[in-house]
């Protein structure tokens, strides 16, 4: 049989980004449950990730935003999981991107040390390979730091980061670019960037958020790039 070694994929090396090392016992205290291969809720996140590849079949959807109606809904821990879900699956790649730039929690939820983020590629012209982490895990990267921001919907609104994101989703063919962004209902950044983005999913909290705060935040995003809702029954 011929051989199409030239055809094979293979995942990236990561030589030009920032190598940390990810605090298992960390995610996992915040729910981070995809890191463990065997638990019974990565199911879910399985079926979440073939309906997105369903979805990218008849469409581009390499730009994910996710977002929730409110705040403490679970959007950062569905974004965290995502991307570890979607890491493991064959010839693709994730870049998770912490938007909430008034008070990042990515980096703080996987217990890693990072003090740099789209922040710093805003004002002070960072290199975005600078602020890009691996944290040990295979296909996985991500941006998010400590440092904050007042004028976070200026930043993200602007023809920089549309131009970022445009970057980010077209860079790698076969990469997820997942964008955990601020909630809809509270802050204006997630109605900004909505139209940058090639899909939006919405968290919503078992006994929590409310059908009339669903329905409002819905309406406030194009209606044709919201793919649905991931249901989070965590508290």
């Amino acid at each position: 049989m011929e051989s199409h070694i030239s055809d094979t994929w293979k995942p990236p090396e990561y030589t030009n980004c920032r190598k940390v090392e990810l605090d298992a016992g960390i995610l996992e205290a915040n729910r981070g449950i995809a890191i463990m291969q065997d638990a019974q809720e990565t199911e879910r996140y399985k079926i979440l990730r073939t309906r997105i590849h369903q979805h990218a079949r008849n469409r581009k959807l390499s730009t994910i935003m996710i977002t929730s109606p409110d705040n403490g809904e679970g959007k950062t821990v569905t974004a965290i999981n995502m991307s570890l879900i979607f890491a493991r699956d064959l010839k693709q790649t994730v870049l998770l991107v912490d938007c909430d730039l008034k008070g990042q929690d990515i980096h703080r939820y996987m217990g890693i040390d990072s003090s740099v983020s789209l922040i710093d590629y805003f004002l002070d012209g960072v290199p975005l390979n600078e602020l890009i982490i691996w944290p040990g895990i295979e296909k996985l990267t991500l941006i998010s730091g400590n440092r904050s921001v007042d004028e976070s919907s200026e930043l993200l609104s602007s023809d920089i980061m549309e131009n970022l994101v445009q970057e980010m989703g077209d860079r790698y063919g076969d990469r997820y670019v997942f964008f955990d962004a601020p909630p809809v209902l509270k802050r204006s950044e997630a109605i900004a960037m909505a139209h940058m983005m090639d899909g939006i999913i919405m968290v919503v909290q078992a006994g929590r958020t409310i059908k009339k705060d669903v329905m409002e935040a819905v309406s406030l995003l194009p209606e044709e790039k919201f793919l649905g809702f991931v249901f989070n029954r965590y508290k």
